[in-house]
């Protein structure tokens, strides 16, 4: 078995406490603990869920877990395509490197693990006839 962090792109992660912090100061200044109380915790949910995404590669199944949120298994088998991708659409990545799984007939996933190469060589040595399609500018 072996697990894959997502790779935590600065591009989503700078403006979480840009928001929140502003908002969280304000609320402080004005002793409006209610709010305060919330934008805390959704500041904490956030930075959990972000930061508990990860990819399991074990025997022939690829599992995708987020938080609780999302826990999909994958038959690395059925796997026909993966490509790099920089799509901004909501998915189980923390960053916007990511690739893109496309499985089944018409299923698709976006994910980012932190070490792509390494990822895409474990997922090869299992599924040998899956496609892999880079970007241009790599």
């Amino acid at each position: 078995m072996k697990v894959y962090k997502s790779k935590i792109g600065m591009e989503l992660v700078i403006p979480i406490p840009l928001l929140l912090g502003y908002q969280i100061y304000t609320s402080f200044m004005d002793k409006n603990w209610v709010v305060l109380l919330i934008i805390s915790l959704t500041f904490v949910f956030i930075c959990y869920t972000l930061l508990s995404i990860k990819y399991t590669i074990a025997k022939d199944n690829l599992n995708i877990k987020c938080g609780f949120f999302v826990n999909k298994n994958i038959d690395i088998k059925t796997i026909r395509k993966i490509s790099e991708t920089h799509n901004l659409l909501s998915s189980p990545a923390a960053s916007l490197d990511r690739l893109e799984i496309v499985y089944n007939k018409f299923d698709s996933v976006l994910i980012s693990p932190k070490d792509k190469d390494r990822f895409l060589k474990d997922l090869k040595r299992i599924n040998p006839e899956m496609e892999i399609i880079y970007r241009k500018n790599k």
